[in-house]
Formats: structure tokens, C-alpha cells, sequence
């Protein structure tokens, strides 16, 4: 299955593992409540959605990369106690509490979550002594006379053996007490991920011609030779940044994250094909309804690759505008939510003095609330900004509350309103210019290509880019609810016709 399936399965087994009965008793017992062993590809994902499943489902994590570990340090050291047995003393072999236990013990005291993910990587590729371990953990959910505390569902992941040499098989009896899931990559899926984090457009376009490049990996004669989709995310954030620091992106650079010369070269050429469209185009302008009649000729006959390219350009310009409204939307709610907890307060409501006091101690309860968040790894990045934004904006509040020297709980509730009615309107320009943009972009494609295949592109990207779709549940665009119309009745019409065929 794909990464996006395999999250969706591991998120219901969390819900279905947590959930209790009339007694407060976990409805599947500990026993019953199967290990997740997540098997396929390196750089496919597998680390990854375990931070996004914590986050999302607000439960803990606790990860280990098991290869770096020894025996010692999974199932604790000897130590020598003293027991009584029949009336006679004996020096009996006990063990130390299990770094990995005692991690998630840590997390519990640390954060107050007690329930959880431990995850454990590289699960299939432990030495020769440390194999019986993993074994034992995988059968007991023990590590060494310690058991992972109720609560806390396992999660392992490994690499098939033909990408590592250093796996291991596991026998029946250990396969028959866990929930197998193998994973293979899918690109379409990682696109729609893609738009999500905001992948480089330039990576986008180009994987969307050549999609075999995206997971390819090969043994030859000169060793290993691979692209995953790990490699692409992490060359996509270099590319952002050397364009900030105005450093050229060249096949070398590729090739660091890129290990298969072949495509290394092939994509460090598409990159600076990918630069010159973008001073060609000019796609601030078209987005901003200039459209030259010279430029849509040029672009009508271009090669398909620089047409895909020019699309990609106008998606990604409009994908950061829709993700800006989004992060807009998001950090109003929850600057919102704290505004009126404020004017819900029983001295703001009667209208005492002491509001800017009162005030200060929600924002103080809002960073400690974030500290929290931090410290458990419940906030993502884009959500941790979030919350750093509305604390700046509660800060700077305050400082106006001082500056015009309010402290009367009506009169600051009503300066609140009219500084947050500002934020309202900004959002509101953001929304309509972001409108507009759209607009101006289906002006233009009718113009360079009229209802074509590149108009079919063009819609069923705005479907999955998650920025888009969002924005286009509140705008009322026309012409993208006529187009994907058309798109879906003549999917529905194809699939019609292959049936008829079959």
C-alpha cells in the first residue's frame, strides 16, 4: 500500500488500540494489541508519518533507531541483588531498567501523556546479539524483565533485503504476533504531500514528467545508485535556501542528495531550463492580469516539458498566496479563541480596572501552553509559528493597552475589537486578491491554451494541492467548478468506454 494508506491503517489501529470499555479497560487487552511492522523502501516516508500520527492524534513519541543500539542498552545492565528463598540468601541477576523503557517513563513524567507511539527503526538490520532481543520485544513487548508501560502501542519499521544486506528474516512465530504493513512509494500520493509542506515547484513539475525518477534505486557494477523521496524533499529545502543566498544549485550539488548521476544530471539541466521559463514568463505579471499576446504564442507552441514548466510556475505562485491565507485563517481562530477567553473573564465583563494584568497572565498561559506543546513534540513547525505569531500579536496588544493607557476591562475589550477588525480586513484583501490571482491564471490559460490538455492539468492540480482546495471552498470560482465538471465527466465517460471494452 502507500505511505498515505499505511497512515490512515496505523491511525485507526491507534484509536481502535486506545479505545475502553464501561470499565476503563482497554477494549483490545495489551496482549491482543498487535505490533505495527511497517516494511519497504529507505527515504519513503515511514519515520515520517510517525511524527504526524503523534501530532495529529495529540499522543506521545518515543522513537529509536535500533542499529545504534547494543544489548546492554536495550535490555539494561546486570546487577547483582540479594533475595531470600526458603530461608536461605542467594545473589540473584537482575537487570536494569531498559534505556528504551525508561524513555518512555521520561515522556510520561516530562509531558503527563500517558498514552503513546514507540517507534523503532531499522528494526530488521540488529547485530547477532541483539536479534533475540528484538524478537522478544516484538512476541512480549519487553525489553529485557521491563515491559512498555499499557498504553503505548509499538510501531517498527524496516528496509526489505534487497535494499540492505544487513537484514534480517523474522520466523512465523514472531510474524504471526504482528500487524504487517508493506509500503511502496507512490508518487502521486508524495505529490499531494508535496504541495502540503511546499516541496520546490521545481522539483514538483519535473518528478510529474519524469516519475520514474522518483523512488528509483539500482545496484551496478560501481555500487548503489539511487533518488528517493526523502532525497527530493531534503534537495527541494537546499534549492529554497541557496536561491535566498543567491547559490547556484549545479549537477554536483544534485548529485550530493541525488546519488544516481544519471538523474542528478537530468534534473540539475530541468533547473536551470526551470529558472530561464521563470524570467521568460514572467508570472507575477500574468497573476496580476497582464497577459501579452506574444508570450501565449510562444508558450502555445513551446515543448510540452516547458508548458508543464509554466503551469508549475503559475500553481506555485498561487499556492503560496493560498497558503498564506490559510496560515492567515489559522492564526486568526486562534487568536480568536484567546480573545474571548479574555472578554469571558468576570472583572473584563463588569468592566474593572486591571485588564492589561489580566491580559499578560493569558498570554503567559498561552506560551506555557506552547512550551508544553514543544516539549511533548505535539506542534509541527507550521503550527509552533502559529503560535509565535499570535503571542507576538497578544504582546504587541498589550503594549498598546499601556501606550494609550487602558485598563478598564470594557474599554480593552473594545480596543481588542477594533485592533482585531484590522486583522479581519487583512484577511478579507488577502482572500480577494488571491481571487483575483486565479482569475487572471484561468484568463491566461485560455489564452495559451484554450480548453486543452494543459487546462486538464492545470484543474486537476489545483484538486491536489491542499492550499488550493481549501481556498476553493470558500471562493466561488466559475470557471474552475465548469472545468472540473467537464474533467469528471470525461473521467466518468472514459471509464464508461474501458468498461464497454472489458
Amino acid at each position: 500500500m502507500n505511505i498515505k494508506r499505511a497512515k490512515a491503517e496505523i491511525k485507526n489501529t491507534i484509536e481502535a488500540y486506545l479505545l475502553k470499555d464501561e470499565y476503563g479497560e482497554y477494549a483490545i487487552p495489551s496482549i491482543r494489541q498487535r505490533p505495527v511492522l511497517l516494511i519497504g523502501p529507505p527515504g519513503v516516508g515511514k519515520t515520517q508519518i510517525m511524527e504526524q500520527i503523534a501530532q495529529e492524534c495529540q499522543i506521545g513519541l518515543v522513537a529509536y533507531t535500533i542499529t545504534h543500539h547494543t544489548r546492554q542498552s536495550a535490555i539494561g545492565l546486570p546487577m547483582i541483588e540479594k533475595k531470600t528463598y526458603g530461608g536461605r540468601e542467594y545473589a540473584v541477576t537482575e537487570y536494569t531498567m531498559s534505556e528504551i523503557v525508561a524513555s518512555i517513563y521520561d515522556m510520561i513524567e516530562r509531558t503527563g501523556l500517558q498514552e503513546g507511539i514507540l517507534f523503532i527503526d531499522e528494526i530488521n538490520c540488529v547485530s547477532e546479539t541483539l536479534a533475540p532481543t528484538m524478537l522478544q520485544f516484538l512476541q512480549c513487548k519487553t525489553f529485557g524483565n521491563h515491559a512498555i508501560p499499557e498504553g503505548w502501542m509499538i510501531v517498527a519499521a524496516g528496509n526489505p533485503p534487497e535494499f540492505n544486506k544487513s537484514v534480517r528474516d523474522f520466523d512465523i512465530v514472531t510474524l504471526d504476533r504482528i500487524k504487517m504493513i508493506h509500503v511502496e512509494a507512490d508518487f502521486e500520493v508524495w505529490k499531494e504531500y508535496a504541495y502540503q509542506v511546499k516541496i520546490h515547484p521545481a522539483v514538483i513539475s519535473y518528478l510529474a514528467v519524469k516519475k520514474q525518477y522518483f523512488c528509483q534505486i539500482e545496484t551496478t557494477v560501481d555500487g548503489p545508485v539511487f533518488a528517493t523521496p526523502r532525497g527530493w524533499e531534503d534537495l527541494s529545502r537546499l534549492i529554497e535556501v541557496y536561491e535566498k543566498i543567491k547559490k547556484p544549485v549545479d549537477r554536483d550539488v544534485v548529485f550530493q542528495y541525488i546519488q544516481h548521476g544519471k538523474i542528478a544530471r537530468d534534473f540539475a539541466n530541468y533547473l536551470e531550463l526551470y529558472y530561464k521559463y521563470q524570467n521568460d514568463y514572467q508570472v507575477d505579471e500574468i497573476l496580476s492580469g497582464v497577459i501579452n499576446e506574444a508570450v501565449c504564442d510562444k508558450l502555445a507552441k513551446a515543448p510540452f516539458d516547458e508548458r508543464l514548466s509554466v503551469i508549475g510556475l503559475l500553481l506555485s505562485r498561487l499556492g503560496r498566496q493560498f497558503y498564506e491565507i490559510q496560515e492567515k485563517e489559522q492564526f486568526m481562530e486562534l487568536l480568536m479563541k484567546y480573545l474571548r477567553k479574555f472578554s469571558q473573564l468576570p472583572d473584563i465583563l463588569t468592566g474593572s480596572d486591571g485588564a492589561q494584568t489580566l491580559f499578560e497572565t493569558l498570554t503567559v498561559e498561552l506560551k506555557e501552553k506552547r512550551r508544553e506543546k514543544k516539549a511533548a513534540k505535539l506542534l509541527s513547525r507550521k503550527e509552533d509559528h502559529k503560535y509565535l505569531s499570535v503571542i507576538d500579536k497578544m504582546e504587541e496588544y498589550l503594549q498598546l493597552f499601556r501606550a494609550e493607557h487602558i485598563d478598564g476591562g470594557k474599554e480593552a475589550w473594545e480596543r481588542l475589537r477594533q485592533a482585531f477588525g484590522q486583522e479581519s480586513d487583512r484577511y478579507e484583501e488577502m482572500s480577494a486578491e488571491g481571487g483575483q490571482m486565479l482569475e487572471n491564471a484561468f484568463n491566461f490559460m485560455e489564452a495559451a491554451f484554450g480548453e486543452s490538455q494543459e487546462m486538464v492539468i492545470f484543474i486537476t492540480e489545483l484538486n491536489t494541492n491542499y492550499y488550493s482546495v481549501h481556498f476553493l471552498q470558500s471562493y466561488d470560482c466559475e470557471r474552475y467548478y465548469q472545468y472540473n465538471k467537464n474533467l469528471l465527466f470525461d473521467r466518468q465517460e472514459a471509464e464508461i468506454l474501458n468498461k464497454i471494452g472489458n
